[in-house]
Order: structure tokens, then sequence, then C-alpha cells
């Protein structure tokens, strides 16, 4: 009987040891950064999940400039965001590639104290199908894009003003924590923020700068279902399997993320799954999410792949019927 109790205990003690230990050693410690009067940039924000953020980061007292290459949608935006908030935003019409208008636009919106990068393009499709100039167009805005942005904000935000903790937010996706079918450029794209992310980190947080990256799944914007009339079918079959978002969903996870400043946000619950499966070295503020990761993921990884397992079946039997249709002709 004692030795049962004693058993007991250690069951008991054993996680509480885990976690005291997880909330000593966790960095960056929890940060809450504000929104309300501080000025928010945001990228890709003429539609979309861009759009949704600045409608509510307006909404919640932000001072709001919003960038993309349509100028026309950059009004209509601007317009909405009046109506429905009565703020005024500033609007810049600028592609991301170009690394000197870029420079010119966050000098003239002034000091930024939150860093949306929100900009993406996405054409699905297989690597040997695909033109190169389409795979160098989707690093360019997506990868190369989001150095130009943060390399012109950084100055601005080192020297800013207040000591009030900043962020830089970093757009990924799904595609960017696990590879997809027909997503082999774009997954580059996505996947180099983290690293980016990761290591940006480092860099900034004596500058009481506080890095974010928001990993949506399929979200419900008008890109999305421009993507949806050409993607590859084997792509179609594997992503069913996770249902899409509303932009508006994904914005107010995407504020939270950042006021909450964490590093890794994720947007649903498969989402969360995912994050605590793909953690690897990526910087936690939180030690209860910290015990999450630690103690599933064993199990996480045999859930990975039973996933894998299902997808690379998927695409076997799509192959056999393929061939099968292929010799009958």
């Amino acid at each position: 009987m004692a030795e049962n109790s004693l058993l007991f205990l250690l069951i008991l003690l054993i996680p509480i040891l885990i976690f005291a230990i997880l909330a000593f050693i966790v960095r960056p410690r929890p940060v809450k950064i504000p929104i309300k009067g501080r000025h928010i940039f945001i990228t890709g924000g003429s539609s979309g999940i861009g759009l949704a953020i600045a409608h509510q980061a307006a909404s919640e007292g932000a001072r709001v400039s919003i960038l993309a290459r349509n100028r026309d949608k950059l009004e209509e935006a601007r317009n909405s965001i009046r109506l429905s908030t009565g703020i005024d935003v500033s609007i810049f019409s600028v592609d991301v590639r170009d690394y000197e208008a870029v420079r010119k636009a966050i000098d003239d919106a002034g000091p930024i104290d939150i860093l949306v990068c929100n900009q993406g393009v996405f054409t699905p499709g297989e690597l040997e199908s695909q033109d190169l100039e389409t795979i160098k167009f989707m690093i360019d805005v997506n990868l190369m894009g989001t150095f130009h942005l943060i390399k012109a904000a950084l100055p601005g935000m080192k020297n800013r003003g207040d000591s009030l903790p900043s962020s830089i937010a970093l757009m990924s996706s799904q595609a960017g924590q696990v590879g997809i079918y027909g997503y082999t450029a774009y997954s580059a794209s996505k996947f180099g923020l983290k690293g980016l992310g990761e290591a940006l980190q480092q860099e900034v947080i004596g500058y009481n700068i506080h890095v974010s990256l928001i990993f949506p799944p399929d979200t419900e914007t008008p890109g999305f279902a421009e993507e949806n009339k050409v993607r590859p079918q084997l792509t179609s079959i594997i992503a069913a399997t996770s249902g899409a978002m509303k932009a508006d969903e994904v914005a107010k996870r995407t504020l939270n993320g950042i006021k909450s400043g964490t590093f890794i946000v994720s947007c649903n619950l498969e989402g969360f799954f995912l994050s605590l499966a793909t953690s690897g070295l990526s910087p936690q503020r939180s030690a209860l999410i910290a015990f999450f990761e630690v103690v599933g993921a064993g199990f996480l990884r045999i859930i990975a792949l039973a996933t894998q397992w299902n997808w690379y079946g998927s695409i076997e039997k799509w192959h056999v019927q393929k061939n099968s249709k292929s010799s009958t002709k």
C-alpha cells in the first residue's frame, strides 16, 4: 500500500517538476505589447487577412498604415476602414520587391511600432511544370520582400521614442510548417520565414522588439478563391483534410498573438497541434505551451507519421488511377 502511494506521488510530482523547470528556462520572458495609440504598418493590407488586421487594429485605436501594389484597392480599403471605424489610414502603393520604394514608403509613414509582413503570392503547381519566373516571383515577394521590409523598418523601430515593447510579425502559412504536394516553391518561401524569425528574434530582443510568426490554414480570401481554380488534383485531395478559416478569425488570432509577443501563432486547433509538433528550437514564452511541447513530442510524432502515411497513400492511389486511365486509352 505504501509503495502504491509513493508511486502515485512520483507520478504527480514529475509533471510538476517538469513544469517548474520549464517556467525557469523558457526565453524570452512573457511580454504584453500595446496596440492602442501606436503605429501598425501592414503589408498586403488592401484585401484578405491584411485588410482584416487593419480593420481590427484601427477599431482598437491603433494608427494604421497599409501597403500593397494596387492603388485602387488601397483606396477602397481605406474607405472601408473609415466607414467601419471612423479612422483614416495611410496608404502606400509599393511593390515589396523594390527595396528603395519600400524604404521610401516606410520613411514617409514614420517610425513603426508594429510591422506586419503580410504580403504573399501563391501559384500552386508541381515543380516540374512551373516556370522559373513563377517560382522566383513567389520567393521574391514572400521571402525577399520580407527582408526588404524589416531592413527598412528596423532603424526607426530601434530608435523609437518610447520604451514600450514593439513587434515584427511575419505571416507564414501551415505550408510553412509542413510541405504539401503542389506547394514546392510556396512552402520553400514560407519555411524560410521561420529561420528568418528565429535568428531575427535574437538580434532584436535587446531593443525590446518581439517577433511573431503566424501560421494560418487555408483562409477564405480572394487569393484563395483564385488558387482553388488552378490547384493540382492531388493538392486538393491532401488539403481537404484541413478546413478553411475566415480572414477576420485569422486577423483576431494574429493581433492576439502580436499583443502577447507569442513567437509561433497558430490559428485553429489543428494548427495548434501542428505548432507543437514542429516547435523544434523555436523560442517559447509560455511554460504551459512548452510543457505540452515536451510531453506531447513523442505522441505527436506518431500522429505526424500517420498523417504522412495517409498522404503518401493518397498519392500512390492517384498515380495508380492515372496510369490505369492512360493504359486504357
